[in-house]
């Protein structure tokens, strides 16, 4: 029997926590009444947020503590939306967004985009959402450089 690691035989998983883009129309309280429907429900909560506008729709990058309550809560609602995977990395005293942005540079990763949690990590450092091109190499060497990533299970609010 080989020597190898079991998760290195079977492959490195990233710790990845799911992401939603939500495409709504460009109105007055659109996004309001998306938030409230989350509010309103006992069972998910927005973690993170971003909002990209544009003159006609907005597109509303968020992250639940249940991914699958989310799913069902906006295919309740009728609402079109995609989803994809992103790390979720605590930023703290010795690993700096700066450091991140180094190491992806260096190891020739695209950063697709990046933005802040509302809610601070377990331990009470600031977390963030990163899309990376190729998210097991980059959590990979994240955690090589000594980067704390979550996954879903550490964002249950």
């Amino acid at each position: 029997m080989s020597q190898v690691p079991s998760e290195t035989m079977q492959g490195y998983s990233a710790p990845t926590v799911r992401q939603f883009s939500v495409f709504l129309e460009n109105r007055v309280g659109r996004l309001l009444d998306l938030l409230r429907h989350f509010d309103d429900s006992s069972h998910v909560h927005v973690l993170g947020l971003n909002v990209i506008d544009s003159s006609d729709h907005a597109v509303i990058r968020m992250i639940p503590d249940n991914a699958d309550a989310a799913r069902h809560l906006l295919r309740d609602l009728g609402i079109a939306f995609s989803e994809t995977n992103v790390i979720v990395s605590v930023i703290d005293d010795s690993h700096s967004l700066a450091d991140m942005c180094l190491y992806l540079l260096g190891a020739e990763l695209n950063i697709l985009f990046v933005y802040s949690l509302i809610k601070q990590s377990p331990i009470g450092d600031s977390a963030i959402a990163v899309a990376i091109d190729d998210l097991t190499l980059g959590a990979n060497l994240l955690v090589r450089k000594g980067f704390n990533l979550l996954g879903e299970g550490d964002l249950i609010a």
